[in-house]
């Protein structure tokens, strides 16, 4: 089995840290459920009972999916550079728009909170780039205004 490397902020890892402990907080929960359930009888027609077993199964994937994150994270280290890499906090200006983006690890992506993918076409597109530089995004100018 080849070892892979998941790269996480730490407060990436904190988030996902907290979310295991709520999902493994509620499992006496879905448990009493699916008890509490069982007890109306024929369970091929129980809607309640397939709930909270389907409910069981989607919280019992994310803990193994994210115990299997936590055992192979890279925690990447944040801090002011010279060129764009993970963990840099970046101000972009697009076509007269500034923006601000954490480049961080597939795992933590989310363009909604301003955390890009290094993987993602505007993080491939910036990466080892320095403050001031202009890449070419999508036949559009992007600057490097500013790597916190």
């Amino acid at each position: 089995m080849i070892k892979k490397n998941i790269s996480l902020t730490a407060e990436g890892k904190k988030e996902l840290e907290k979310e295991l402990d709520e999902l493994i907080k509620n499992r006496p929960v879905i448990a009493e459920r699916i008890a509490t359930a069982r007890a109306f009888g024929d369970l091929s027609e129980n809607e309640e009972y397939s709930s909270a077993r389907n409910e069981q199964k989607l919280a019992e994937g994310r803990i193994l999916e994210i115990q299997d994150i936590l055992k192979n994270a890279k925690i990447i280290r944040g801090g002011k550079r010279e060129t764009v890499a993970l963990g840099a906090t970046v101000v972009l200006d697009m076509g007269g728009r500034s923006v601000e983006y954490a480049l961080v690890g597939p795992t933590e992506a989310n363009p909604l909170e301003g955390k890009i993918s290094n993987e993602s076409p505007i993080g491939k597109a910036i990466f080892g780039h320095k403050a001031g530089e202009s890449v070419d995004f999508n036949g559009k100018k992007v600057k490097i205004v500013e790597i916190k």
